[in-house]
């Protein structure tokens, strides 16, 4: 496990560095402890070739666009896991890739790697709820749907965005402007990382959602949300100490935290257990 973290540690080190899709592979160590990452990354590059010979000498730019969406989600059938949205696979690239099925990020984070690496500029949208693809043309911007390669309209997305949205009107409008800013390969990571997060919380699998806080800590280091709820999953697999000293750690650099109180009960608690097992 310590191998894995450090590994992990050194992709998202820099962000001018940060091999988004590698990155997101090694996020699949965790529940698949024998994956070959270069192997995985090998097979998409093989994608890759197959798509380059379809491509033509003088093909411009929106032509291009439309062999990789033709290629992408035709030929390679990637779409939506409808059937199982909250598999916690749809978030893991080496069956995404297999099963050519997957939740929006996942297969956008594919859709760019095959972007970049045939020369189109695209980058990820974090949109509230369906994460977006911004691909630039020399006609300017279209906004993808990674499930399906539907180039979306803009009351498209303001009818997306509704819900969302405490007004509706104007207010809509302008909200969309703002999110439709590119994704970091960090926020692009933390959001693949938070799926995983509210999957696992929600099926109660305390050591995968340990396994995927210890990521968030070493992703997000200034996040210390994210120590408390490793303190939190730590508490729920009986690992007292590790869980004080990261709850007592939030404690202290959110002394006026609106859950301060919650905390301290959980730490009050752990302390007891301490006792007991340290007189035990």
């Amino acid at each position: 496990m310590t191998r894995v973290l450090d590994y992990f540690s050194t992709l998202v080190a820099e962000d001018e560095s940060l091999p988004l899709t590698e990155a997101a592979l090694s996020l699949a160590q965790d529940a698949y402890p024998d994956l070959d990452l270069q192997a995985t990354l090998a097979e998409i590059d093989e994608l890759v070739l197959r798509l380059q010979r379809r491509m033509p000498e003088d093909v411009d730019p929106r032509q291009k666009v439309g062999i990789l969406n033709r290629f992408f989600f035709r030929e390679l059938g990637f779409a939506s896991n409808l059937n199982d949205y909250y598999d916690p696979d749809n978030s893991h690239l080496n069956v995404v890739l297999k099963r050519r099925r997957g939740i929006p990020i996942s297969l956008a984070v594919l859709y760019l790697e095959m972007a970049e690496q045939i020369g189109i500029p695209a980058r990820g949208v974090s949109f509230p709820g369906h994460f977006l693809l911004r691909v630039t043309t020399p006609d300017g911007d279209l906004m993808l749907d990674p499930t399906s390669g539907h180039s979306l309209t803009e009351s498209e997305m303001v009818d997306m965005l509704e819900p969302y949205v405490a007004s509706a009107g104007e207010s809509v409008s302008r909200a969309l402007r703002m999110l439709l800013q590119p994704a970091t390969s960090r926020e692009i990571l933390a959001r693949m990382l938070g799926n995983l997060k509210a999957v696992y919380r929600q099926t109660e699998r305390w050591q995968r959602l340990l396994a995927v806080q210890q990521r968030l800590v070493i992703l997000l280091p200034g996040n210390i949300e994210e120590v408390r709820d490793r303190g939190f999953a730590y508490a729920r697999l009986d690992y007292l100490r590790p869980a004080l000293e990261d709850l007592e750690n939030y404690l202290g650099d959110r002394p006026d935290a609106e859950d301060a109180m919650v905390v301290e009960s959980q730490l009050h608690e752990l302390r007891q257990r301490t006792q007991q097992d340290d007189h035990g």
